[in-house]
């Protein structure tokens, strides 16, 4: 029996996919916990999953700070470049400059075996390495490696963001250590992913799709109202929570009103005080158990919701707003599984065509269908889970022969 831990950053995307995996590994046996400030991640565990909190003092400058950058990515309004930017100074970089202490500590009370981080907690990763600790990475944004190909000069100036904390924890090297040179799991399919010749320790498992436990409630019986007219899923995420949501969903409004077709929407129902007859608006829906009814998804390109998408064979048009978003558009296009939009520019007219588009034309849902079925051969959860089960065990072996050829020399 091993001992894991994952090291996560308090985003539900990042989180949601360690949580089928450490459950895989509480199902075989082994000791599994999770560092985070997130509180309320305890109650999201598995059964027999540990939450390691990292705490501060209720007036430790570090405990305000670090609530403070957990707040501002949900509220702060940028676009494109300036996303990036804004995510590595106000927001990573702080977050896990305020970590690394915590995360210290509890390392030291588990004692893991292997460590998980992902990719975007640095902390993790340079903790691992002063204590000693072997760790793998967990990339659930997978824009960050592609990132070197498509934007190098971006990829420099967030490589040199990386190498400057770890030289304030007290590791000298000239290259990044985020992404480990065991294993870096890359959470999609080679076919998603797209050309780009990466280091054999880099593994393609595919996205790897949370089961949620929780039953949200639905009106399915006006969905099934609706049978014979097609099916639109609209969400643009959870993450910006301003303004830019009503006037994004007055275009929805403008364009699918009148039209037939159901509309589900993920929205605060009380943005409007009136929505049309056939749209179904819930601030939350039960969206695995969803899709299979559905002929067609707009989002916002988040990757786990583009993923879950494909993974049902369904096109979709993409309004990409900032992060990695513009990049899994970006994939969504070549592939040809859908269609992309600006989301500053578009006219309730363009989405309308747009859903027209890829409702009409069979290749973009067939596109999407191939795409599905390379997730399925990459193997998602179950892979992730056995190549940390047999890391876990090399790095066992491993140690086990050196303190072997220690004591012999002795």
């Amino acid at each position: 029996m091993a001992r894991f831990v994952f090291i996560v950053p308090p985003l539900t995307g990042h989180i949601n996919p360690t949580l089928s995996i450490g459950a895989v590994l509480l199902q075989r046996g082994h000791e599994v916990a999770w560092i985070s400030l997130d509180r309320s991640l305890e109650a999201r565990l598995p059964k027999g999953g540990q939450l390691l909190l990292i705490e501060y003092a209720e007036n430790d400058t570090q405990k305000q700070d670090s609530e403070k950058y957990l707040d501002i990515i949900k509220k702060k309004i940028v676009y494109g470049i300036d996303s990036i930017k804004f995510l590595y100074e106000e927001v990573l970089i702080p977050l896990n400059r305020h970590s690394y202490e915590g995360i210290m500590v509890l390392l030291d009370q588990f004692n893991p075996d292997l460590i998980i981080t992902d990719h975007q907690m640095f902390a993790g990763s340079i903790a691992a390495t002063n204590k000693g600790i072997p760790y793998t990475t967990s990339v659930t944004a997978p824009a960050a490696i592609k990132v070197m190909d498509e934007l190098p000069k971006i990829h420099e100036w967030e490589v040199n963001q990386i190498i400057a904390l770890q030289k304030e924890f007290g590791i000298n090297s000239a290259d990044s250590i985020a992404c480990s040179e065991l294993l870096t799991m890359v959470l999609t399919s080679k076919a998603f992913f797209g050309e780009m010749t990466l280091p054999e320790q880099y593994r393609f498992v595919g996205p790897v799709i949370h089961q949620r436990a929780e039953k949200t409630a639905f009106d399915w019986e006006k969905l099934e109202q609706g049978n014979g007219k097609p099916k639109l899923l609209v969400s643009i995420g959870t993450t910006f929570d301003h303004e830019h949501k009503k006037s994004f969903f007055s275009k929805v409004i403008e364009a699918f009103g009148e039209a037939e077709m159901t509309v589900v929407v993920v929205s605060d129902p009380d943005l409007f005080e009136e929505w049309p007859d056939n749209f179904i608006v819930q601030r939350n829906v039960p969206q695995l158990e969803l899709l299979p009814h559905l002929d067609a998804v707009v989002c916002h390109g988040g990757h786990n919701t583009v993923c879950e998408t494909l993974t049902a064979g369904l096109p979709m048009v993409v309004v990409p707003i900032a992060y990695d978003q513009s990049h899994v558009a970006g994939r969504v296009v070549r592939v040809g599984a859908g269609l992309r939009l600006n989301f500053n520019r578009f006219k309730a007219k363009h989405l309308k065509e747009s859903v027209k588009e890829i409702l009409n034309h069979t290749s973009y849902k067939e596109a999407a269908m191939l795409i599905g079925d390379s997730f399925r051969e990459a193997g998602g959860t179950e892979t992730a889970a056995d190549l940390l089960i047999a890391l876990s065990v090399k790095e066992s072996n491993f140690k086990e022969l050196t303190v072997k050829q220690l004591v012999s020399n002795n």
